[in-house]
């Protein structure tokens, strides 16, 4: 197995309705061909709330569909941000919305094995963050009972957080799977103020999906190289960790994607050939 560089669906493709980051209905299948044109290897594909039953991922037909477009192209789907999760938390205090999710989540879980997806992303921020012992419990109870099913089908659930690391490896631990595992986003992390060198040093063999992306302390996404991020100390630290998972590429996007996504490709490409990934067929 080796590293795999990714992009975030949608990120090299025009806004779908205006929003920065979204499944983009009706012409995803664009980005198949512009990320083989670019060398890349993968697109971690999204999951949204809104218009989840239309989606490849979920709709009859739509893994065979993705299934071609990656024969053809030999751009795969070996990772998905469940961002619908976001909106319908598992551990939602509504137990009609969390009964809800969890068969969604059984749902995406085997149709994602069919692609060999390896992690689904669940995004625990925002609106569906873990703030308090309550959210945190009921988390806890929900995802206990998905486990089997992602242990079964040797696919990782793996935990965007703005948990603090010792916090996040108590959460971990309680989860009580080694599918449970942690996405970790360097912008995130950046915008919160965290330490990379002690985050990796609590939870780093646990990360099964990195996000590259940069951001302010305690602002939004910037361009890399422009925010808070400290490229240089997670990478040095990373080598350490015998990490072999993708590098998704979440990175600051304008209103069409393309040309912006380049230049910042072009500008991580150091730190990733360091680290030992070859980029003979990026362009």
């Amino acid at each position: 197995m080796t590293n795999r560089i990714g992009v975030m669906q949608g990120r090299l493709l025009a806004k779908y309705h205006g929003r920065y980051q979204a499944h983009p209905v009706g012409y995803w299948q664009k980005e198949f061909h512009l990320a083989k044109n670019m060398g890349l290897d993968c697109i971690e594909f999204i999951l949204d709330f809104n218009d989840a039953d239309i989606n490849p991922l979920l709709k009859p037909g739509g893994i065979d569909e993705i299934k071609a477009l990656s024969e053809l192209t030999g751009v795969e789907v070996k990772t998905v941000c469940a961002d619908y999760f976001m909106e319908a938390p598992l551990h939602s205090e509504d137990q009609a919305i969390g009964d809800q999710s969890h068969e969604i989540m059984v749902q995406l879980l085997h149709n994602a094995a069919q692609l060999g997806v390896t992690d689904i992303v669940i995004p625990c921020v925002d609106n569906a963050s873990l703030n308090c012992e309550e959210s945190l419990h009921r988390f806890v109870k929900r995802i206990r009972c998905v486990t089997p099913v992602a242990e079964h089908l040797s696919v990782n659930l793996s935990l965007e957080t703005d948990l603090p690391p010792d916090a996040f490896v108590q959460l971990l631990d309680a989860c009580k799977s080694k599918r449970v595992t942690v996405n970790y986003d360097l912008g995130n992390s950046a915008a919160l103020g965290f330490d990379p060198v002690e985050e990796l040093n609590a939870y780093g063999h646990s990360i099964s999906d990195i996000h590259i992306k940069d951001r302010l302390k305690g602002g939004g996404p910037v361009l890399l190289g422009q925010g808070a991020t400290d490229f240089d100390a997670f990478f040095t630290k990373l080598k350490d960790l015998n990490y072999l998972g993708p590098f998704i590429m979440q990175a600051y996007r304008d209103d069409e994607g393309v040309e912006i996504f380049k230049k910042q490709l072009a500008w991580i490409k150091p730190y990733l050939e360091d680290f030992g990934m070859n980029f003979t067929n990026i362009n």
